[in-house]
């Protein structure tokens, strides 16, 4: 098939789909809204702009001042006078004096350390936005697979309330035929009092995941979601040596580089002021113009000058702010050490978090399993009349909490997982 006869196709499945249908949402995609329409994720980027904007006003430190200045004087009187036998105007009524002005700094040393901590200032300010965005995604991720959890829990929720009235039924069918008394029926209505009440709070609380998702994704989500089986895979599998990941996560995570890039910009702000001990050097020009000549008769005229300032004594401000600015760097460098600390006790966590949970999904799995025979088996011995209603309720009450358990800990695996690829400074989904 040709590629407009392609295109031709894909157009008519579109205009035939029902109206409101909303396909299904996968975790890729999740993430890639979250980053498109949260606003987190816009302000991240907005954040960077304005690092940028910040580091071009630092930099104009080194480019001259242009003014231009326009100046209309109107006086009571005009003033004339006679020189050399002919009539000069003094003073005009009407004075028109534009002039323009260009100051540029030729030396200032406190411009470099300046300049050096608007741009390191601007890089953490960068790393800091994009993890912003980066903890957004596994922010979202998070939510879609607790949403998935929540899913499961009402599935199982509605499998204990089918079960529940499918031994109602058998309860009233064997009291009708005189093999049970009314104690079983009254049993089997209590069952199903329980399982109506757990569906209906596993409704609200899957109701309520898909609100925060949606809420996080900035859409509303209708639709169905696929679960991840290339993550939850890839999440069962042994996550690697502790020593060589916590080597990553401190070369590549961004917070960390934030903090260094912060620490630099302290250590720059507190060598600034011992350069104000050094003077600074201005040029100034000026370009005047008047229709008012007087007795010069010079109606255009400039000038150019150097100006050299030399702080010698500031009432000692300059060693409050040296000391100030040097325990600030001293602070952010420590804060740049305990960053890396704690990144590294993050991913110990969450290798314990993520091994434990492992060794939890196999056992959850085992319980369900066997759960899910114990519950097939006491619903024939009832059927058989070989045991008590109380049993089928307690087999149907540990099928639906083993049930609960694999979905909370096949999604915790996965949440597990993730929690140690943030850990690492790694993307919840995709490419570094």
């Amino acid at each position: 098939m040709s590629k407009t006869g392609l295109l031709t196709w894909l157009g008519l499945l579109v205009a035939l789909a029902p109206a409101g249908a909303q396909a299904p949402l996968g975790l890729e995609r999740a993430v890639q809204l979250a980053l498109e329409r949260n606003e987190r994720g816009r302000t991240a980027q907005l954040q960077g702009e304005a690092a940028d904007a910040r580091v071009a006003k630092a930099r104009a430190f080194f480019f001259p001042d242009l003014t231009l200045v326009g100046n209309y004087t109107r006086r009571a009187y005009q003033t004339v006078r006679e020189v050399g036998g002919e009539q000069v105007i003094i003073q005009r009524r009407n004075v028109l004096a534009p002039r323009a002005t260009a100051t540029l700094t030729l030396f200032d040393p406190r411009a470099l350390p300046l300049y050096r901590q608007a741009r390191r200032e601007r890089d953490a300010a960068k790393l800091n936005a994009r993890e912003d965005r980066r903890l957004l995604g596994f922010e979202a991720a998070d939510a879609f697979l607790r949403t998935l959890s929540a899913e499961q829990v009402h599935e199982a929720a509605r499998r204990r309330l089918d079960l529940a009235e499918q031994s109602l039924a058998d309860a009233r069918a064997r009291f009708s035929a005189q093999l049970v008394g009314s104690n079983d029926v009254t049993r089997a209505e209590l069952e199903l009092a329980t399982a109506r009440h757990q569906a209906t709070r596993a409704q609200g609380e899957k109701e309520s995941a898909y609100l925060h998702l949606g809420y996080l994704l900035d859409t509303p989500v209708a639709g169905s979601l696929v679960a991840p089986q290339e993550l939850l895979q890839i999440a069962a599998q042994p996550p690697g040596e502790e020593s060589p990941l916590i080597e990553g996560a401190l070369r590549i995570r961004l917070d960390l580089a934030a903090s260094q890039r912060h620490a630099e910009a302290q250590a720059a702000a507190a060598g600034e002021p011992l350069r104000r001990l050094l003077p600074s050097l201005n040029a100034n020009g000026q370009y005047r113009m008047t229709n008012e000549g007087g007795l010069s008769g010079r109606t255009r005229d400039w000038s150019a000058g150097m100006d050299l300032t030399w702080s010698i004594f500031d009432r000692g401000q300059l060693w409050a702010d040296r000391s100030e600015r040097r325990a600030l760097a001293r602070i952010a460098d420590l804060a740049a050490q305990a960053a890396v600390r704690r990144a590294a006790l993050e991913v110990r966590t969450a290798l314990v978090a993520l091994t434990s949970q492992q060794a939890a999904i196999d056992q959850a799995q085992v319980a369900a399993q066997v759960a899910r025979v114990n519950a097939a088996q006491t619903a024939e011995l009832y059927r058989q009349g070989l045991t008590s209603a109380l049993a089928v309720a307690d087999a149907s009450a540990r099928l639906f909490e083993a049930e609960v358990a694999l979905a909370r800990e096949q999604y915790g695996v996965a949440l597990a997982y993730l929690d140690l690829r943030s850990a690492r400074g790694l993307n919840p989904v995709g490419e570094e």
